[in-house]
Order: C-alpha cells, then structure tokens, then sequence
C-alpha cells in the first residue's frame, strides 16, 4: 500500500487539468439517470400510474446490466470519421450523447399517457446510449492516468463520483423546481433538459484524448492468434478469427488469469451484492417522498440538491480515506452505513414528512452514497487490465448495477404486494440486504487486501 500522504499532498494532485475532464465526463454519466429515472418516476406519477407500474418501468435501466456485451466494441471498434477526429474515447462518447439528446428531445413532445410504450421505448434508447457512455467514459478515466499513477485512483474516483452526483442531483434538482411552477410542465422540462444535454456534448470537443498502448498490445495478440491458425485455415479467415478472439474472448481469459478463477468469482459475486439494499430504495425514493407528503420543491432541495452537495463534500473525504488506509476498509465503513441510512428512510415513513427527520437521512445518504462510491469505483478501477479497460470495467460494473436496476425495477411490487403498502418495512428489509454483502466482504478480505497491496507494489 502506497504511504499515507497528508492533506495538503493528497488534495493537490486536484489540480491535476485532467481530473477536470473526468469530472465533467462524470457530469454527462449522471444526467441521464435523471432522463429516465427521477424525473421520469416523477412524471409517470403525476399521470396517475401505480407504483406497481413506475418500478416495472424501470426495467430500462437493465442496459446498464448488461452493456459489458457490447463493451469490447467500445474497446476495439473504430467509429468512421469520428475516430481520426477525436479518437477512440471521445469518439464514442460523442455518438452516445448524440442519440440521449435525440431521444430527450423526443420526449419533450410526447404525451406520455396516450403513448406509454413509445416512451418507454424511447428511455430504453436512453439508457442504451447512456449505458454505452459509461463504457467509453470509464475507460476514458482508467486510461488518463498513467499505470506509474496508481496513487491517483482514488483522486480520479473522487471526481467521477462528484461529477455523476453533479449531473444526476445538481442538475437533477431543476426540473422539480421547474415542476412547482403551474406554467411549466413536464414535456416542457424535458425540452429544457434536452438543451442540457447539447450543452453537455461541447466537453467532449476540448477534452483531450489519453493516451494508451492499448492497440500496440491488441496488435500483438491478434498476430499471436494468426500465427496459431497459421495452415489451418484460410489467412483472411484467419484474421477475422484473430480479431474476434481478442475483441470478445480475450478481455474476459485475462481478467480470471490474472485474479485465479476462484478469486475471479469471489470479486464478481461480491459486487453483486453490495449495492441492492441501496437499489431498492433508490427506485422507489421519489415515489415514497411524493406519497409521504413532500413537495417537488423540498424533493429538490433535500434529495436533489442536499445529497448533491453532502455527496460531493463526503466524496473527498472518502478518497481520503481511501488513498490513506485502503479501499478495502472504505468498503466495509460504506456497507455499514448503506444499512444506517435506509433506517433512517424507515424513521421517516413512521413519523411522517418532518423536514427534520428528511435532512437528517439525507445526511446520512450523503456519506453513503460518497464513500460507496469512490471505493467502488476505485476498486474495480484497480482490477482492470488497461489492454481492455473499457470492457473489463464494465463487465465489472454491470454485475453491480444489475441489482442497482433489473432487480430493483421490482421495488413497486415489493411494496405493493408482499408489503401492503408499507414503506416502514420496506426500508428495513432494504437494511437488512446489506447483511450478506458485509458477511462476504469480511471472509474475503484478506485476497482483497493482496489484491490492493500488489496493485500499489507493481504501479
């Protein structure tokens, strides 16, 4: 592990320019949650659907489980005209951008109740661009930093949790307020958010591309495949195999080489776990706050903007954390008040909308969603082989949204019928999911704790 650093050292690798872009791409990452999951919950309450249908409806958000299929694409496919423009990063960011701006555009002139299934089409589109983004972005991020930067990545971490937080709840805020005006409604707050994702796709033309030998690395591979093949097979057939080899089959042979296969699943099953306490709450926040009692302008102030800036302050101070005594125990201080905070929810389903009680649990949630993030975030950073950090990355991240979304989007069902309605125990039982991610964590943490040590020792 690299050695503690005081405050004043740490804090100064922020002026690194870099970490800026890493930021703002964290701003773009985070903005289309809003698109189709705050806001849009928000919304399809306002029409009168059932809390049933507004979980289900989240089923979209299941291309963030999945888009490690498609990742190696993002790794190895070079986009015409826009690859020699801006390169291999930016060049997928951009497209990504493009296609959530058209369909946010989209949605602004959509009456959403007499064409429900076209929207949720349209958000399905959304969260496939935007799944694809994260992609890009976080190999962006991993790539930035030299390997000789490890003591970096949680500084990096850090900025891509505050950027995300940014677009997703600074940003997220203005549409509730907008809400609360009886002029503006919904399809006109997604025009105005349709403007805010134009402004967003400008940071991609003055950032600049990192550099990488990743294409030097998948070159050699390929030869190595086509010189395997070599008088089996035909040579323009042979190649087309090479580059399917190391495009789809590599990236996964090197992440279980590299970790042991019983590592490998131990890593994988873990990040499943740790974040689906969380998930359930998170699908059916504004719903429960909107039921509760609170208005779209106190959902903006506190979860919006509150959690924002908490989030963003306890981000440094987890990655502080992080960088002085290990991502490992970040984790476990994380799990520990994931459970903390959705107690609190709990509290505020008995006692009713008490602004008090709403601070108080968005002061907790602050801390968790900082210091759970950055850990994570840095964590899975450290496991990725940058030879396929865009496809490494998110096969990892998927397993960890996989609750965030697919299973969360049957929160409304939960609650609806096993629970009767009641949130009470619906906050606890969320508590009580966080359990079996600490249970693992603890009895594998002596391979993680190796895992960190020799990431630092060979960077």
């Amino acid at each position: 592990m690299t050695k503690p650093l005081s405050i004043s050292e740490y804090f100064s690798y922020f002026k690194d320019k870099r970490l800026i872009n890493i930021f703002i791409f964290g701003i773009s990452s985070g903005f289309p949650w809003v698109l189709i999951g705050s806001v849009m919950s928000a919304w399809l309450k306002d029409e009168g659907l059932s809390r049933s249908m507004i979980g289900l409806f989240g089923i979209v958000f299941g291309a963030y489980s999945i888009n490690f299929l498609w990742s190696p694409l993002v790794d190895r496919v070079k986009l015409p005209v826009l690859f020699n423009w801006l390169g291999q990063r930016r060049s997928w960011i951009l497209l990504c951008q493009s296609v959530i701006f058209i369909g946010t555009f989209s949605l602004a002139g959509l009456d959403i109740k007499a064409n429900l299934w076209f929207a949720a089409a349209l958000c399905l589109v959304i969260a496939i661009a935007s799944a694809t983004q994260d992609i890009a972005i976080d190999a962006f991020r991993i790539d930035t930093l030299a390997e000789n930067e490890s003591h970096k990545a949680t500084a990096a971490a850090a900025m891509a949790t505050s950027g995300w937080w940014s677009g997703y709840a600074l940003l997220g805020a203005l549409p509730f307020y907008m809400a609360d005006i009886p002029s503006i409604d919904w399809p006109q707050v997604y025009f105005f958010l349709s403007v805010v994702m134009l402004l967003l796709m400008s940071s991609v033309l003055w950032a600049k591309e990192p550099e990488s030998n990743r294409d030097a690395v998948q070159a050699e591979l390929e030869q190595t495949y086509q010189q395997k093949l070599a008088g089996s097979t035909q040579t323009r057939f042979a190649k087309v195999i090479a580059w399917l080899a190391v495009t789809v089959f590599d990236p996964f042979r090197t992440f279980f080489a590299r970790n042991g296969v019983k590592t490998a699943l131990a890593l994988l099953a873990f990040i499943f776990l740790f974040k689906i306490g969380e998930a359930f709450l998170g699908r059916m926040s504004i719903v429960f706050y909107k039921e509760v009692g609170f208005s779209n302008s106190d959902i903006a102030t506190f979860s919006k903007v509150g959690t924002a800036v908490l989030t963003i302050a306890f981000t440094f101070l987890g990655s502080l954390f992080n960088q002085r005594y290990g991502i490992v125990k970040g984790l476990f201080i994380s799990g520990i008040a994931m459970a903390a905070s959705n107690l609190a929810f709990a509290w505020i389903a008995i006692a009713g909308p008490k602004l008090s009680l709403y601070a108080f649990a968005i002061i907790i949630d602050g801390f968790t969603q900082a210091w759970s993030l950055v850990a994570m975030v840095a964590f899975i950073s450290m496991l990725c082989d940058r030879a396929f950090s865009a496809t490494h990355y998110a096969l990892l991240a998927s397993l960890g949204n996989l609750g965030r979304t697919l299973l969360s989007s049957y929160s409304g069902v939960v609650i609806d019928d096993w629970l009767g309605g009641n949130w009470a125990m619906f906050f606890v039982l969320t508590a009580l999911m966080v359990i079996p991610s600490l249970v693992f964590l603890f009895l594998i943490r002596h391979k993680l704790y190796a895992l960190e040590n020799n990431y630092h020792q060979n960077n």
